[in-house]
């Protein structure tokens, strides 16, 4: 995450410099261990896969990206914290321990959302996942619609784009909705040309679209963030407390953290005029737009369009 911040222009001034620290970030994922990163800010956790009491996660998925989105980075000295780290966060476990889910789950998940909005203060919303098939069309559409009516009631939600790329036309599903800011990979050079980059095989747009996808594009390679198999020593020293993950998953909650971090520097400010300042200051990439969309998150331009 250190290098991430450098490559989005999210600089330890933007993150220290902001107004309010009572924003959350509601993530339904795999759900969330406990981690030092995170310290007391898990605001609530709800278990829609097997009902478990108390907030854990099986796979490390979800607790990854809950770290790409607020972890403090207090295991690493500050090293690995992710994009808005005084964030709260809000989890609601919609995988199981492989990352597969039900469609009943994800929509029992956004509508815990909708019900919670305001208790929790939720203006972020963070989807790193995948689910349905060509079958669940309909089913699929409802989900997209309640994504829809989150966006209506305030929230801002952010939908990966999905790892089916490179072909035309591979957009996720829960991403396809013009009003959710879809988020794609790209790594903008750092690697060079290495062949197995998120970028190679994050989800594409396509010109049939209603709407053109991605909007943003993030890294997401070898995304270092908290591991759920940390231990610490009895001199105190965390080990394993970070762990290095690839794909649109990662990439998303970067673009939500820096949504919850732009929340926290101006909170009068809605969802729809966060995703213009976002896509509108994002950096050209000189790529083709399914897959770079508007471009790459540029957290420092995006705080300074307020001004204009």
């Amino acid at each position: 995450m250190n290098r991430v911040r450098k490559q989005v222009a999210c600089s330890d001034f933007i993150q220290r410099n902001i107004l309010t620290e009572n924003v959350a970030v509601a993530i339904l994922d795999t759900g969330i261990g406990f981690h030092p990163d995170f310290g007391d800010r898990i605001l609530s956790f709800v278990d829609f896969v097997d009902g478990r009491q108390g907030s854990y996660d099986d796979s490390g998925h979800g607790t990854h990206v809950a770290g790409c989105v607020g972890g403090n980075g207090y295991a690493s000295g500050g090293m690995y914290r992710g994009i808005a780290p005084a964030c709260r966060l809000c989890v609601g476990k919609v995988l199981d321990q492989n990352g597969e889910g039900s469609i009943d789950n994800m929509r029992r998940g956004l509508l815990w959302v909708m019900e919670n909005r305001l208790k929790y203060r939720i203006r972020v919303l963070n989807i790193s996942l995948g689910i349905g098939t060509g079958g669940d069309r309909d089913r699929m559409r409802e989900l997209t619609e309640l994504l829809d009516e989150i966006w209506d009631q305030g929230v801002v939600v952010v939908c990966a784009a999905g790892n089916n790329g490179p072909q035309e036309g591979t957009i996720s599903p829960l991403g396809s909705g013009c009003k959710v800011i879809t988020v794609g990979c790209h790594e903008g050079g750092f690697f060079g040309n290495r062949k197995d980059l998120c970028e190679n095989y994050s989800g594409r747009g396509s010109y049939d679209m209603l709407c053109r996808k991605p909007d943003v594009v993030a890294p997401g390679t070898d995304i270092v963030s908290c591991n759920v198999h940390w231990q610490k020593s009895g001199s105190g020293i965390y080990r394993n407390a970070y762990t290095r993950k690839s794909g649109t998953s990662m990439a998303t909650p970067i673009v939500s953290g820096a949504a919850a971090l732009y929340l926290q520097k101006f909170p009068y400010m809605n969802n729809e005029q966060i995703k213009r300042h976002m896509i509108y200051s994002a950096r050209d990439m000189g790529d083709h737009w399914s897959k770079q969309g508007w471009g790459m998150l540029n957290v420092k331009e995006m705080c300074r369009m307020v001004d204009k």
